[in-house]
Parts: structure tokens; C-alpha cells; sequence
């Protein structure tokens, strides 16, 4: 009896040691991710029961804030409607929570207390939630949301030397209101043509086009492969992994320096380059842009898409075989975030470091004080200095004399990429940049879905109103 009483004690303990870890991993290790599930709807019933903390504009406007019903419990508004519901997000007991509603739901409720609201609160005086001041413009969004005029897509706007968002814009946007009722809450989720709580710039891919040139040209210069005056061949076509490959309207550009194939978007030349790279190289400098990984800004791990190589949804194993030379010029399977090419654009303006997004700048408790400063957080350094103000230069040609044109206006002093790729149903509009080149304070990514216009005639306007209007009012 002996040996088969052993084996049930071994097998009870093997359970308990199974139940244990278990245990601790959700209570502890995984609190957190748990906790910004978007399915988890404990935290929001919870926090019903008392006020949130509110949730302003850089310069002081109301994006969200508590109110207290008749039956004593505390239910959100949001003042501004649509304009801020991605970033802002939603927190009903209802639905669950979302955005900056839910990533900083502890400081919000005020469950990560400072010395100073513990003390106020042994003191009988006061509450304990924090209200957060954001980086967000209410003008600058409003006008970019304008600009889209019902087009689907996304405008991003980033600070290059500190990451911050003053704006994050996703058509088509939502009410946050809807989110407290089941009918809203059925309304939305049942919108399959518009999709309006997918959020277009950190939780949606599309192809890049001609703006992932930004990364190749930066692979070739930073790494030795090619300096400004190497050229390569620019005719058209040229045939790359035994397909043709073409310039726009079939140009011819000989002998190509760098410089030339970004003024001019030349694809055969970028083909050649991306196939001088290699595959490692090129997957080397996109990985320091931050390809490969879900972008580092403050909203909730479950609401951010890594952008690079995907098949079906799925990301691409870094070793897996893809043509080079249409990767290259943002094609094959390429699929990426409005956000992340913001921080490409952001990375070039700040000589080379990439910096973490951020939404959030201060947290301040009931009498004002500021309990936490969002500071700037440095990613890393994807290229030399003398890189960036090479890259910095070609941009400019791009505006200048480029596909860009239509982002040079008046003294904004733009540099900048545009990008079409041919998608279902029309292109994908993009144009990438930043401003002004020669003191870069603001970088943009602007994309639109599914138009029948190119990057340069249709993105890069917006971009440059949008810039144009941060500069004017900062």
C-alpha cells in the first residue's frame, strides 16, 4: 500500500505547489496586466462606488470627470465628446474601462497615494483621487479632426526631445457616453464598417509605402553601406525576387545618389539599397526604431499593435524569408502604426534618440499639488548624430522640391516624406515629418485610409495646418 499512498501524496502536493503558483503569479506577478485586460470590468465596478479624478487638457480644458447620481454612486462624462475618446478612453462599471482611464486608473481613484494624501486622509480632509494634466492641444486636435473631414484614419503629433502627444487623433472616433449603456455599447461594436472603437493610431497596421524609405535610408547611411553621393541604379523596371519592380509613372533616374531617391521617392533605387542592407541590417536599424515591439506610450498593453513584417494578423519571426527590395520601399508585407511612424519622423528630428511616447504629463491632488511628473523617457539611440542631420536634409528636398510640396507653406520650414501604397479599394495615404528643420519642436504622422489621392496631395496639407497651428499658439 505503501507505494501507491506515496504516489497520491506526491501527485496532492504537486496540485497545492500548481494552486500556489498560480496564486501568486495573478495576485502578484501579473497584477498589473490583469488589471489593464480590457475584458477585466472589476476595477470600474469598484471605482463606482467613489469620484475619479479628472482628466485636462495641457491648458486646463475637461476631458473627463465624475459625477455623482442620486443613488450615490459616481458615473464619467466626458465634456468634449468624440474629440478625445481614444487617448482619453472610457470607465463605466458597465463596460469596463479603456485609454488613459484605465492605465492610470490607480492614480486616478488614488489608490497610489503620495505621503501627503496619506496624511490628509488620517487628517479627515480631502479626497484621494489625483486628477491628471495631459499633453493634449483641444485646438490642434480639433483642427486636425477638421482637416480629416469624416476621412477615415489618424493624425499623431509628437514633441521630439520629450515624446510628448499634444495630439492623438482616430477617425472614426466614438461617443465615450455610448460605453454606459448596452444599447450604445451593441451600437458600436456592431459598426463593422466603420469600426469606430478601433483605435487607428497605436492599435491599427497598414502599409507604410514610401515613408518606411525614412528607415532605409537611415540603415544605409548610419551603418557605412552608402554615404550621400553613392548612387545606384534608378531605371525602371527592374526585376527584384523575379518580379518587376517600377518608379512612379515608370520615370527613369540612371545612376541615383541617396539624396535624389529620397527627393524623388525613386523605388527602384531604394530596392537596390535594401538589397545592398541585407536582411539582418535592415531588421537591425528597424528594431532601434522600435519595429518588433508594441510602442512604448501610456495606454494599455491590449490596445497597442508592434508594427514590422506580418502575415494573417501576425507578426513575421525576425528570420523569416521577405524580398527585401519591396520591404524596402514600405511594400511587401510591411504593416505599421501611425504612432510608430511618428517616432521615426521624431527620431530624426531629435538628432537620432528615440524617445518614449507620452500623453500624460502631471498628476495633482485636491489642493493642487503635483503628486507625479511624467518625465520624458529616452528609448535609445537608433543613429549617429551626423546621420539624423543628413537624413534631416534630404527631408527637406523632399518638401522642397519633392513629392512634399504641398507641406511647404509660408515660414513653417517643413522636412518630411510622403507615402501611397496601393491598398483595397484605393491608397494608403501617409506623410511623415517635422518642423521647423532647422529647431525641430513637433513631428507628424498623418494617414488616410483607402483614398484615391497620394500621400503628398492629400496627407501632407493636413500635416503641415496641423504644425503649422502648434508653432503659432505654443
Amino acid at each position: 500500500m505503501n507505494k501507491p499512498i506515496r504516489r497520491v501524496f506526491f501527485v496532492v502536493v504537486f496540485l497545492f505547489a500548481l494552486l500556489a503558483f498560480y496564486t501568486t503569479r495573478w495576485t502578484v506577478f501579473e497584477a498589473r496586466s490583469l488589471n489593464q485586460n480590457a475584458l477585466n470590468k472589476i476595477p470600474a465596478q469598484k471605482n463606482a462606488k467613489k469620484p475619479r479624478g479628472a482628466i485636462l487638457t495641457a491648458n486646463g480644458r475637461v476631458l473627463a470627470r465624475s459625477v455623482k447620481r442620486s443613488d450615490g454612486e459616481y458615473v464619467r462624462r466626458y465634456p468634449q465628446g468624440e474629440l478625445f475618446s481614444h487617448p482619453v478612453g472610457y470607465s463605466f462599471a458597465f463596460y469596463g474601462q479603456s485609454g488613459l482611464e484605465k492605465y492610470y486608473d490607480d492614480r486616478l481613484t488614488g489608490r497610489t497615494k503620495s505621503v501627503g494624501s496619506i496624511l490628509d486622509q488620517l487628517l479627515g480632509r480631502g479626497g484621494d483621487e489625483q486628477s491628471m494634466i495631459t499633453n493634449l492641444d483641444r485646438g490642434a486636435q480639433q483642427l486636425a479632426q477638421t482637416e480629416m473631414a469624416g476621412r477615415k484614419g489618424a493624425v499623431v503629433v509628437m514633441e521630439p526631445r520629450t515624446g510628448r502627444i499634444p495630439v492623438y487623433l482616430s477617425i472614426p472616433s466614438f461617443p465615450p457616453a455610448a460605453m454606459g449603456t448596452n444599447a450604445g455599447v451593441k451600437s458600436l461594436n456592431s459598426d463593422n464598417q466603420n469600426s469606430p472603437l478601433v483605435d487607428r493610431v497605436s492599435d491599427a497596421t497598414y502599409p507604410p509605402g514610401s515613408t518606411f524609405k525614412v528607415v532605409t535610408a537611415t540603415a544605409a547611411l548610419d551603418s557605412g553601406t552608402m554615404t550621400t553621393e553613392s548612387t545606384v541604379d534608378g531605371n525602371s523596371p527592374q526585376t527584384f525576387a523575379s518580379k518587376p519592380l517600377q518608379n512612379d509613372f515608370n520615370q527613369q533616374f540612371g545612376p541615383t545618389n541617396l539624396e535624389t531617391a529620397l527627393t524623388y521617392s525613386v523605388n527602384t533605387a531604394f530596392g537596390n539599397i535594401g538589397v545592398d542592407l541585407g536582411p539582418d541590417r535592415l531588421l537591425e536599424y528597424m528594431k532601434r526604431y522600435g519595429f518588433y515591439e508594441p510602442p512604448p506610450v501610456d495606454l494599455p498593453p491590449g490596445q497597442l499593435l508592434s508594427s514590422g513584417l506580418r502575415r494573417g494578423g501576425d507578426l513575421l519571426p525576425a528570420d523569416a524569408n521577405f524580398d527585401l527590395a519591396r520591404t524596402a520601399i514600405g511594400q511587401e508585407r510591411l504593416a505599421v502604426t501611425p504612432i510608430q511612424m511618428a517616432t521615426v519622423a521624431a527620431t530624426v528630428a531629435n538628432n537620432g534618440v528615440r524617445m518614449e511616447p507620452r500623453i500624460a504629463r502631471a498628476f495633482r491632488d485636491d489642493y493642487g499639488r503635483t503628486t507625479l511628473k511624467v518625465s520624458p523617457e529616452r528609448a535609445t539611440r537608433v543613429m549617429k548624430p551626423s546621420t539624423a542631420e543628413e537624413l534631416n536634409k534630404m527631408m527637406r528636398k523632399v518638401v522642397e522640391e519633392g513629392t512634399g510640396g504641398a507641406a511647404n507653406i509660408g515660414d513653417l520650414r517643413m522636412a518630411g516624406k510622403t507615402g501611397t501604397a496601393e491598398v483595397r479599394g484605393g491608397n494608403q495615404a501617409w506623410f511623415i515629418g517635422f518642423a521647423p528643420y532647422d529647431n525641430p519642436k513637433y513631428a507628424v504622422a498623418v494617414t488616410i485610409e483607402k483614398t484615391q489621392l497620394f500621400g503628398g496631395q492629400v496627407a501632407a496639407p493636413i500635416a503641415a495646418d496641423v504644425l503649422q497651428y502648434l508653432l503659432r499658439n505654443q
